[in-house]
C-alpha cells in the first residue's frame, strides 16, 4: 500500500506540474518551430520566392490542413461566425525579412510583448497595481524591453569574430539591400501582430472553437494575401514553386506555422492571456542569433547582444509580475466553489 500511495502521490504531483507548465512547454516548442521558419524562409527568398506569394500559399495550405479537423471535431460546438478579423501582418513581416535578416527580425519581435501589454491595459484585459512590486515590475519590464530593442537597432558596436567557417551556407542572391524599408515593415508588422493577439482574446470568448478560427483566419488571410500578391507581383511565373527549398519551406510554413501553431497559440491565449503568449518572443531572438552566428556564420554585433540581454531582462520582469495574476486567478477559482450563493453575488 505504501508503494501504491507513493506512486499515486508522484502521479498527482506530476499532473500538477504538467498542468501548470503545459502552456510554457508549448510556447517553447512554438518558438523552436518559428526559429526554423526564419532560416527556411530566408533561403527560399534568396532562391527567388516572392514573400507575398509564400504567405498566400502558406495560408491556403494551413486552411486545407485544419479544415477536416474543424469540420468533424467542432461541428456541434461551433457557433455562428459574425466577425472576421484579418490583417497585413504576415505580408509585411516576411517582406521585411527580404530586406533585413533573421536576427534583426527576431530581435524586433520582442516589442510585441510590450505593445500587447500596453494595449491590454488600455482595453482592461490586464491588471496593473502600481502600489505592488509586481505591478511596478510590469512597467519597468515594458520600458526595459523597448530600450533593449532601441539599442539593438541603433547601436551596433564591434563585430564578434566568427569561430570558424559556417556549417551551412544558404545559397542564392542575398537581398538584404534596404534596411530602412525593412525596418519600417518590421515595426508595422509588430504593431499589427500585437493587435492580432488582443483580438484573439476577444474572439475566443465569443467563438470558443479554435480549430474553426484557425481555418477561417487562414482562408481569409490567403484571399487577402492573394490580392496583395497580385498587386505587388505581376509575373505569372512567380507563382510557380520549384521543387527545392521554395516548396519545402512553403509546405512547412503552411502545415506547421499557419496550421498547428496558430491553433496552439489560440489555446494558450485562451488559457493564459495575450500578454503571456507574447512574453516568450525572446526565445526566438536567442535561438535565431545562436543559429545565425554559429551555424550560418552571420555577423553578430556587441550592440545586438547588449540590447537583447536588456530586452530579455525586461520581458522576464514582465513575466514575474504576470505570475501573480495567474496565482490570483487560481486562488479565486479554488475559493469560489466553497462560497454560498449569497457570498458569490457582489454587494451593491
Amino acid at each position: 500500500m505504501d508503494s501504491d500511495s507513493r506512486a499515486a502521490h508522484e502521479m498527482c504531483a506530476f499532473g500538477v506540474i504538467y498542468k501548470r507548465f503545459k502552456s510554457h512547454v508549448l510556447m517553447v516548442l512554438i518558438h523552436t518551430c518559428y526559429t526554423l521558419l526564419y532560416f527556411t524562409a530566408e533561403a527560399a527568398f534568396n532562391n527567388g520566392l516572392n514573400p507575398h506569394v509564400m504567405v498566400t500559399y502558406r495560408h491556403f495550405i494551413g486552411c486545407l490542413v485544419m479544415f477536416p479537423f474543424a469540420f468533424v471535431l467542432e461541428r456541434k460546438v461551433r457557433p455562428k461566425l459574425t466577425l472576421a478579423l484579418i490583417g497585413l501582418t504576415l505580408n509585411m513581416y516576411f517582406a521585411s525579412l527580404k530586406y533585413t535578416s533573421p536576427t534583426f527580425l527576431a530581435s524586433m519581435i520582442n516589442t510585441i510583448a510590450s505593445l500587447t501589454f500596453v494595449m491590454a491595459i488600455i482595453l482592461r484585459l490586464e491588471q496593473l497595481d502600481v502600489r505592488n512590486p509586481r505591478g511596478l515590475a510590469k512597467i519597468f519590464g515594458t520600458l526595459f524591453s523597448l530600450m533593449g530593442v532601441m539599442i539593438m537597432t541603433s547601436c551596433k558596436g564591434p563585430i564578434l569574430r566568427n569561430l570558424g567557417k559556417p556549417l551551412i551556407h544558404i545559397s542564392g542572391n542575398n537581398l538584404h539591400e534596404n534596411w530602412t524599408k525593412g525596418s519600417i515593415l518590421t515595426v508595422a508588422s509588430c504593431i499589427t501582430w500585437s493587435a492580432w493577439y488582443i483580438m484573439q482574446a476577444f474572439t475566443m470568448k465569443k467563438y470558443p472553437a479554435p480549430l474553426s478560427i484557425t481555418t477561417w483566419m487562414n482562408f481569409l488571410g490567403g484571399a487577402q494575401s492573394a490580392v496583395i500578391a497580385a498587386i505587388m507581383q505581376h509575373k505569372p511565373e512567380a507563382w510557380l514553386l520549384t521543387v527545392n527549398i521554395q516548396l519545402w519551406s512553403t509546405i512547412y510554413a503552411g502545415v506547421v506555422c499557419s496550421g498547428i501553431i496558430i491553433f496552439v497559440l489560440l489555446w494558450c491565449n485562451k488559457e493564459k492571456g495575450p500578454v503571456f503568449v507574447t512574453m516568450f518572443n525572446p526565445l526566438s531572438t536567442i535561438m535565431v542569433a545562436f543559429t545565425a552566428y554559429f551555424v550560418l556564420g552571420e555577423k553578430l554585433y556587441m550592440g545586438s547582444i547588449l540590447g537583447a540581454v536588456i530586452s530579455i531582462i525586461g520581458l522576464y520582469l514582465l513575466l514575474w509580475g504576470k505570475e501573480t495574476d495567474q496565482q490570483r486567478v487560481g486562488l479565486t477559482s479554488q475559493e469560489q466553489p466553497n462560497l454560498t450563493p449569497e457570498e458569490k453575488e457582489p454587494t451593491p
